[in-house]
């Protein structure tokens, strides 16, 4: 039965076990929306398309399935690049859907055009236009293959107006199973080897795929082995957070004695990531190790630094083939001691503590005292979606990840993805606390998809940390231009009163002693929730030389 090619990719979506789109219409892909209305795919409109997009992250990243956002041509599509950009970095499989201007008018400089290749040729694994209605199908099975095939990432598909409308005697096509390589026999034999002589060998965990008790099957083995256990930035998600492997987490806000267990090691094995700027401080650690390479991109994109084996495989597979190992044969002549040091370290990082860095008045509300708080109640089961910048430092300090599919923050850096993210996650688990931790510049750049989770029924809680300026950017002029702060405060309205705006639950903090009570009732709140903390703008991060670091182990 011939069908639009608009309704093709609609029923194609929905083959490959599509469960929601997000959406910013436009009028240059209609077909593609009549084509939602009777489909069983949830269409969640969302407020701007950056905030679509990093909802489709948010989606890609806690699923496993690439995420959909689609938005229109021109201006829709600018300003959902930094969704791209950030999938594309953040190794994180999205499909873009973008309207486009009809294929007649093209090269006329027609309203909203522009070139689909030209803006995202260097942001994506592929960019294709659907030219012919009778491929439509066949291209946006292909998009889905390619987002979530090799190294994860963006795939940008061009919709002409005029060709969704067109007629096509064709089926949805069907899913195309991603690659998923499993290490071979003689590849875990050299590993063996490189264990058996290495006095500290270490695991770095990362990147996405870590689904279904992959995590968890690689940390008992490291635990069993005496090989500790550190995570990439923004990764913690990948193993439980807890037990005698775990070592703690790597890059921005890491603690000294952390990261210099990592600069000990003299094995390294990374697992779905690789020695990036980030978790190598800048590149100055951890490169004379010996280092095996764990992942299914044989260009080893963003792995700096020498490769002396590389094993193609997912994090998945990598860590049911661990229990092939003979773990006496590799490590029978180890003790413990480089394990329990490197996880003693993480143990004193974890801490619940006062926030040694803030006196005075400024104690009015202690940070560390209160994301202890927040880890008590969430006792590492919720999913947190971070922000950029210095405001989320305390959460990542000290709130623990036990459940894969937990975590998800912008290892790029960039903005405004806490709160669409946490309105994806309370979408995808509606049953879970979702927490987004954001710092007041962070949240504005995406706050009014706050509307799209009363309107789809989502229940995040967001804590939005005030105070004033951007923290990060004055922290490095404080460090290169002290005493001259220029471009870097904020006028801010009260937040608790905008969420309440919304019909959400809106609360108001200053002093520590006020965070629980307000944290217990925006989790017992029926709908989302926001808890806005007021604190000086002197007050930073823990710092990173807080947690004494340990001498060599033996």
């Amino acid at each position: 039965m011939a069908q639009s090619a608009g309704h093709l990719i609609v029923r194609t979506l929905e083959a490959h076990g599509v469960k929601r789109v997000y959406a910013v219409p436009g009028e240059s892909y209609l077909d593609v929306l009549d084509g939602l209305h009777d489909s069983g795919i949830e269409t969640v409109v969302c407020r701007q398309e950056g905030g679509a997009g990093f909802m489709a992250l948010a989606e890609g990243r806690l699923t496993g399935t690439p995420g959909i956002a689609m938005v229109t041509r021109g201006p829709g599509a600018a300003n959902a690049m930094i969704a791209l950009h950030t999938a594309w970095q953040d190794a994180t499989a999205l499909v873009l859907f973008v309207g486009l201007v009809p294929v007649n008018d093209r090269e006329r400089e027609a309203f909203q055009e522009f070139s689909l290749t030209g803006w995202f040729g260097s942001t994506a694994k592929r960019v294709m236009t659907i030219d012919d209605p009778a491929r439509a199908g066949e291209l946006t099975a292909e998009a889905m293959r390619i987002a979530a095939t090799g190294r994860p990432g963006p795939v940008v598909v061009g919709l002409p107006e005029d060709v969704l409308v067109e007629l096509a005697d064709r089926d949805a096509a069907q899913p195309i199973a991603p690659v998923s390589p499993t290490p071979a026999q003689v590849e875990l034999d050299a590993l063996t080897a490189r264990l058996a002589k290495a006095a500290r060998p270490a695991f770095v965990v990362g990147g996405d795929g870590w689904h279904e008790g992959a995590g968890r099957e690689l940390l008992d083995f490291a635990e069993a082995a005496g090989i500790p256990v550190f995570a990439d930035w923004r990764a913690y998600d990948a193993v439980p957070n807890e037990g005698p492997a775990w070592a703690g987490w790597l890059g921005y806000g890491r603690t000294d004695a952390v990261a210099a267990g990592y600069g000990e090691a003299d094995l390294l094995i990374f697992v779905g990531c690789g020695r990036a700027d980030v978790l190598s401080d800048g590149y100055t650690r951890g490169f004379e190790a010996e280092t095996v390479l764990v992942n299914v991109d044989p260009n080893a994109v963003m792995h700096a630094g020498r490769i002396d084996q590389q094993v193609l495989a997912t994090p998945a597979t990598f860590a049911a083939a661990l229990s092939s190992l003979d773990v006496q044969a590799a490590r029978g002549e180890r003790t413990d001691a480089w394990m329990a040091g490197r996880a003693d370290a993480q143990a004193k990082t974890a801490a619940h503590r006062p926030d040694a860095s803030v006196d005075g008045e400024a104690q009015q509300m202690d940070l560390g005292v209160a994301f202890g708080q927040l880890d008590d109640r969430l006792n590492g089961e919720a999913v947190l979606t971070f922000g950029a910048g210095n405001a989320t430092i305390w959460a990542h300090r000290f709130v623990r990840h036990l459940t894969h599919a937990s975590l998800v923050g912008a290892r790029n850096g960039a903005m405004g993805l806490a709160v669409p993210a946490a309105v994806a996650g309370s979408l995808i688990f509606p049953d879970r606390d979702v927490v987004a931790v954001c710092g007041d510049g962070d949240f504005f750049m995406n706050g009014q998809e706050i509307a799209t989770a009363v309107a789809h029924g989502g229940k995040p809680l967001i804590i939005v940390v005030d105070n004033g300026i951007y923290a990060t950017i004055v922290q490095h002029q404080e460090a290169h231009y002290p005493g001259r702060p220029s471009g870097t405060r904020m006028s801010n309205p009260d937040f608790a009163e905008w969420m309440r705006s919304f019909g959400g639950h809106g609360e108001r903090v200053e002093r520590t002693e006020e965070f629980a009570p307000a944290l217990d009732r925006a989790l017992a709140s029926d709908g989302p929730a926001l808890i806005h903390i007021l604190i000086p703008d002197t007050v930073m991060p823990p710092a990173a030389s807080d947690v004494p670091a340990e001498g060599k182990a033996a």
